[in-house]
């Protein structure tokens, strides 16, 4: 695009340059509330830890041991990718690098109780409350560590005639030697041998929210003479099962609360058919667990201790063990104890697969990728469900490429204002030409930003060169929505664009901001600006200080530009700017520009003539219209077409953006 020179002698406004200091470990995937707890570091024996906030219910991080030492956060800062069969499962799961790995439908295990390995730094989570493994599980070898496994169906091991399974030994899940493990909303059913087994000193592991149904020996820990793995298991629902409802052996510290056993199976076994069971020389605590139609729902060997406080029991019998005084969880970290008489109903509703769960996909920036860029880099190509990148506030000096194949995106800022969380550069198209220069450039459809802002801080006045288009921002997608978003730069800086010329590609910018001198809106997309501010910054001129649009839709597109409901501001002496101008690309007859401003306030730097000739084409030849504009810069001349109401009627938000599809983000506001 080819321009008068450029010059700006002031820039207000500019955004801060300093990179913010960002702390706190990430949620990998989940139920979506952030502010979750940061957890106590665990204390040296016959010491208090200072503890942390309770940890919120609907967390994507684990809380309990799993948090500590470092905390567990899975495939955080790999990348995202959906697996619908065994081999892509296996393959991502045993990678050396992290990945999120998210499981949708239901895999079939070959052959029959096949255990997938699990590398390190890995999330594995089912996709809404439907996805399953079934005759398979998983394993987590010696040295395996920082592993979550989320929302997901295991089931359909057991051998019909082999209750001990004493001669296959498939597990739905089990842990060699592993360490921080976090287990959650898992339904285990029909498991041959254990639906959970945590063995051979693991350490640091987090076992909540999950259901274990209809099996016999159903969640072991331990077993090794060694003191030293430490578990909390919490909010879990055990009914129809035997025996290991868990059974804990040498454990440092079991912390056991708000669990639901119920229905236990009952064949008549006097001994093994059991809840909770502390064995050798365990150290457990059980709260306000609720035990309902269970035999010895609580026992503890002459060695071990246990604690137990707050439970209820209805229609118990045999042992209630209880002795020692084990140890203080609250000594390595906080956790909210609910109610015992709530736990059957909590349980029932939130334990298992969820819906909500493993849903919108959420990238944390700097947390799981150091770089806005990086984030994009994780999300899978032909991504089919929504994607999040947070963006912590701070400024982050890079340029940014969301490829055409990487649609569903939000960018969010997470500071409290849109200034908070600055994307910045300073390219000009001197160097890569006008595409080039563009600080973000985003190629994707159903890209959403929101509560940022995006800078081209690129020094015009600073530099003589042939090419001062300095992009903040292009976009050729479509259904591209900004809210809450700021536009930073001189000339050319937001250009919303479509693939050629004869493609409609819609963009919606709503409550922003925009600023520029030259040409700074512009492009061939449908583009809609409502309830925003557009900024025409002042180059120091006493007659042209620049011009606010150069559309260059094309001739079969009724929309192009719609200014709308906004308030156009500037500085700049009285009757210097224009609205303005057409811009044929390469002198293309067939890009007719047509914009619309209107019920907008225009300050008094605009002429009275507004709109302009550009390369040789007369802007009459274009489709510039106003409609009922207010303020000092609204006057109407023979020089500035009205559109009439009628007309007006059918140049509406909704008639830009429905396209063939019925797009309408604007109507969720």
């Amino acid at each position: 695009m080819t321009h008068l020179r450029s010059k700006r002698l002031s820039r207000p406004g500019r955004p801060r340059t300093a990179l913010a200091a960002v702390l706190g470990l990430v949620a990998a995937l989940g139920l979506g509330a952030i502010g979750d707890a940061h957890a106590a570091p665990p204390a040296k024996p016959g010491t208090a830890a200072k503890p942390g906030p309770a940890a919120d219910r609907w967390t994507d991080r684990p809380h309990g041991f799993a948090s500590l030492a470092g905390g567990t956060t899975g495939g955080a800062g790999g990348r995202v990718v959906t697996v619908t069969d065994q081999a892509a499962l296996a393959k991502y799961a045993a990678a050396e690098e992290p990945y999120v790995i998210r499981v949708k439908g239901t895999l079939e295990m070959e052959p029959f109780g096949r255990e997938i390995p699990v590398a390190s730094d890995k999330t594995i989570i089912g996709v809404s409350d439907t996805a399953e493994i079934v005759h398979g599980g998983f394993t987590l070898d010696p040295g395996t560590h920082n592993v979550v496994i989320r929302n997901l169906t295991i089931r359909d091991t057991a051998v019909e005639g082999n209750w001990d399974c004493k001669d296959t030994d498939y597990d739905g899940i089990r842990l060699d030697t592993a360490h921080h493990v976090w287990i959650d909303h898992i339904r285990f059913s029909r498991i041959c041998d254990g639906q959970l087994d945590i063995r051979k000193d693991s350490e640091y592991v987090t076992v909540s929210y999950n259901q274990f149904t209809d099996n016999n020996k159903t969640f072991g820990i331990g077993w090794t003479p060694n003191v030293t793995t430490q578990i909390t298991v919490d909010h879990n629902w055990f009914r129809g099962t035997k025996q290991r409802n868990p059974s804990a052996d040498n454990c440092a510290y079991a912390h056991l609360y708000n669990n639901y056993l119920s229905a236990q199976l009952s064949d008549g076994d006097p001994v093994w058919t059991y809840g909770n069971w502390s064995r050798g020389r365990t150290k457990m605590v059980i709260e306000n667990s609720f035990y309902d139609g269970v035999q010895h729902p609580y026992q503890a060997d002459a060695t071990a201790e246990l604690v137990q406080r707050g439970s209820i029991l209805r229609n118990t019998t045999g042992r209630h063990d209880a002795w020692g005084t084990a140890f203080d969880p609250r000594d390595f970290y906080s956790y909210r104890l609910d109610p015992a008489a709530a736990v059957p109903a909590l349980v029932k509703r939130f334990s298992g697969p969820q819906q909500r769960i493993g849903g919108p996909v959420t990238l944390h920036v700097p947390g799981d990728h150091p770089t806005v860029q990086a984030a994009v880099d994780a999300v899978p190509e032909g991504n089919d469900s929504p994607i999040t990148i947070a963006v912590a506030p701070g400024t982050y000096r890079e340029k940014v490429f969301i490829p055409a194949s990487k649609p569903n995106i939000l960018l969010r800022g997470t500071g409290r204002d849109r200034s908070d969380t600055v994307v910045v550069f300073d390219t000009p198209a001197e160097y890569g030409g006008s595409t080039g220069s563009a600080t973000v450039r985003i190629a994707a459809n159903d890209v959403t930003a929101r509560n940022l802002t995006f800078s081209n801080d690129f020094d015009e006045a600073a530099h003589e060169l042939k090419g001062e288009q300095a992009l903040a921002m292009k976009t050729t997608g479509d259904r591209i929505v900004f809210e809450d978003t700021a536009f930073r730069g001189n000339q050319d800086t937001l250009m919303t664009d479509s693939p050629k010329l004869t493609t409609v590609s819609r963009v919606y910018v709503r409550d922003s901001y925009i600023e520029g001198d030259v040409d700074f809106v512009y492009g061939r997309a449908t583009t809609v600006i409502e309830r925003s501010v557009i900024r025409a910054l002042s180059r120091g001129s006493d007659s042209n200080n620049g011009y606010i649009t150069a559309a260059s839709t094309w001739k079969g597109n009724p929309y192009g530009f719609l200014i709308t409901r906004s308030e156009i501001v500037s500085d700049a002496p009285a009757g210097t700017y224009h609205l303005g101008r057409p811009w044929h690309p390469g002198g293309e007859p067939d890009a007719v520009a047509q914009v619309l401003i209107r019920e907008t306030r225009l300050p008094a730097a605009v002429k009275s003539s507004p709109w302009t000739d550009m390369s040789g084409f007369s802007w009459k030849d274009a489709r510039f219209t106003e409609h009922r504009n207010y303020g000092p810069g609204a006057t109407v001349t023979a020089d500035r077409p009205q559109m009439s109401d009628r007309d007006a009627r059918s140049h509406t938000v909704t008639a830009y953006l429905a396209g063939t599809d019925g797009w309408a983000p604007h109507i969720r506001h």
